[in-house]
């Protein structure tokens, strides 16, 4: 083996969306590894930059899943799990409030509402946790956090003193009551995990950038953009333009309001799952998601884990449903090589279907050609 590999393999995905989770993943990734050398060191460890799969991470990596009944961001009750060990507490809003919560084909841009999500951090408050790390990505809602600061007994009022509702609701916000929040946020530490910085209004904010993949028309997304805009003018405008306020259709904003404190969704997961333990006894790193691309370059999982690794002076290998990334990008990323099921099967609806059984087969090729 290469100097320096004896010492083990780190196998540190995120999910391939639509096909795998990140624990699958890791899973016939070390499979592939262990069929083409036998014997050799495999650690597996599922990432997640905050959205979606973030708790199964969690869960994967130790945490204790536990589940309890919400709303769904159409108000109808979802059971959503979050993810607790001693006083560390991970709570993913898109378990309560994405956009997989929605039916299929349904989208509800100017009504859909975080107040499961907020259900989820006052169970997540009931545990004693000290700290509650609060990941944010793939939301449904556009409601600024209202929803989930309303489910933590906040109140917004409009000139009638009667409740406004979530999203386009805030447009008619005349008065926002704060004194019946749960007061144990007084005492917690709040740590909002984004891989987002977008404001919370203008051009590039939470309705304007992120409304139309929730289902909004350019006239909805005007009209979201002008009740966030009241909403902060009621709450705190100054809080409107920091990094992350825009993240998850604004809840980046209210928890910001809280005093949480914004941080790079994979940095904080990997904290939270123990990575730099993991890649000391490592000597090379493979990761990888659904698709290696430009975005990867911003704050996803594989960039986060490859800065990372290469920062300790690991080798990092990428496995990945599809590739666009030209490989002296890769090399800039810290990424040695990467491995596209598409090259073993270039049809993108098999590649999806039978993606555990190829990437065995690709783990098998990086074992010959980095192991051996």
């Amino acid at each position: 083996m290469r100097d320096g590999v004896g010492r083990g393999v780190l196998v540190a995905p995120d999910k391939f969306k639509g096909s795998l989770t990140a624990a699958e993943v890791a899973a016939h990734v070390a499979a592939g590894l262990r069929r083409a050398v036998p014997g050799v060191a495999v650690e597996t460890l599922p990432v997640a930059d905050g959205g979606d799969g973030t708790v199964d991470a969690a869960v994967a990596a130790g945490y204790e899943r536990r589940e309890v009944t919400v709303a769904g961001p159409l108000g109808h009750p979802v059971t959503a799990a979050f993810a607790v060990r001693g006083d560390t507490a991970v709570v993913e809003m898109a378990e309560a409030s994405g956009l997989r919560r929605l039916p299929a084909g349904t989208f509800a841009p100017l009504t859909a509402s975080t107040h499961g999500s907020g259900e989820l951090l006052r169970a997540a408050l009931d545990t004693g946790a000290r700290t509650v790390v609060l990941g944010v990505g793939g939301s449904a809602t556009t409601d600024g956090g209202a929803g989930m600061l309303t489910a933590l007994g906040a109140r917004f009022l409009d000139e009638r003193g009667e409740p406004v509702g979530p999203g386009g609701g805030l447009a008619d916000l005349a008065e926002a009551d704060l004194t019946g929040l749960d007061p144990r946020l007084a005492s917690v530490e709040l740590i909002l995990a984004s891989d987002v910085d977008n404001p919370l209004t203008g051009p590039h904010g939470a309705a304007a950038v992120y409304g139309p993949q929730k289902g909004a028309s350019p006239a909805e997304v005007t009209l979201l953009d002008d009740a966030l805009t009241r909403y902060a003018a009621v709450l705190a405008p100054g809080l409107a333009e920091l990094p992350g306020a825009g993240a998850a259709g604004g809840v980046g904003y209210a928890a910001l309001l809280l005093g949480a404190r914004f941080r790079a969704g994979i940095e904080v997961m990997l904290d939270v799952l123990g990575f730099a333990e993991a890649l000391a006894r490592a000597g090379l790193v493979i990761t990888g998601e659904g698709a290696l691309d430009e975005q990867t370059l911003h704050g996803k999982a594989p960039a986060g884990v490859a800065a990372a690794a290469r920062a300790a002076g690991k080798e990092v290998i990428a496995v990945c449903g599809r590739l666009t990334l030209p490989p002296e990008t890769l090399h800039r990323a810290g990424i040695t090589a990467a491995y596209p099921l598409t090259a073993l099967e270039p049809d993108p609806a098999t590649c999806i279907a039978q993606a555990g059984p190829l990437l065995e087969h690709v783990a098998s090729r990086i074992a010959e050609r980095h192991l051996s």
